[in-house]
């Protein structure tokens, strides 16, 4: 199927549950998001700050890009001028670089705390109780250009669906439980980012309300040489 098919599909598929879906669009050109773009598609995820930075400009401006990958405190200059989301915070002092930089742009920058639920040394991420420290402290309590609007996971890349369904079980409890010790009141707080495209199916099952899906969309990847993030 085109890229428009596998949209059209995964949208009727996603939006009868009420979950957003980012369309993964790390090492795709220009042509094949413009196609996605082109089917309504407006949301897309990319992991590496440059290539953001690239598309971005050649891009539609009422695309939302959406910082999936681990993000170095160093580059978020390069897109805090117009990064909807930032979904792979994973430290304290990066969401004070996000403060710094959203403040000098007089912007409110939407993250997402990245949370470690995978059996893996190579994911990133906050251990469960590193986000209630994070959360509870008084240097975030003094950041005024961030908006915290949720969690975001990343599975261990497995065939056991049964160590997947626990993982995302965990995480949304998590987020449950963090909704209502820090955001009872706040409706802004509404966002549960797991599952990909290998398990995104299992994340919807398990409480995901955005889903990132790359392959899905537009099929296996063909590896392009971005220069370095």
């Amino acid at each position: 199927m085109s890229i428009a098919d596998n949209i059209n599909s995964l949208k009727k598929e996603t939006g009868a549950l009420k979950v957003t879906l980012i369309a993964v669009s790390k090492t795709k050109p220009v042509e094949e998001i413009l196609e996605a773009y082109n089917t309504g598609q407006r949301i897309f995820g990319e992991n590496m700050v440059q290539e953001l930075v690239e598309k971005y400009e050649q891009l539609p401006k009422d695309i939302q890009w959406h910082l999936i990958g681990h993000l170095q405190s160093n580059k978020v200059k390069y897109i805090a001028p117009f990064i909807t989301m930032i979904q792979s915070v994973d430290s304290l002092k990066l969401l004070q670089e996000i403060e710094k930089h959203a403040e000098k742009n007089n912007r409110i920058i939407d993250c997402l705390l990245q949370v470690y639920i995978a059996d893996e040394e190579t994911k990133y991420g906050l251990g469960f109780d590193e986000v209630i420290e994070l959360l509870r402290s008084d240097e975030f309590a003094a950041l005024k250009h961030i908006r915290i609007r949720g969690l975001m996971g990343i599975a261990t890349n497995t065939d056991n669906e049964k160590q997947i369904k626990e993982e995302y079980y965990e995480l949304k409890t998590l987020f449950d439980g963090i909704k209502q010790s820090f955001f009872r009141k706040d409706v802004s707080f509404d966002t549960l980012s797991m599952g990909m495209s290998s398990d995104y199916k299992i994340a919807i099952e398990q409480g995901s309300n955005m889903v990132r899906l790359g392959s899905t969309i537009f099929g296996q990847r063909v590896i392009k040489h971005w220069k370095n993030n």
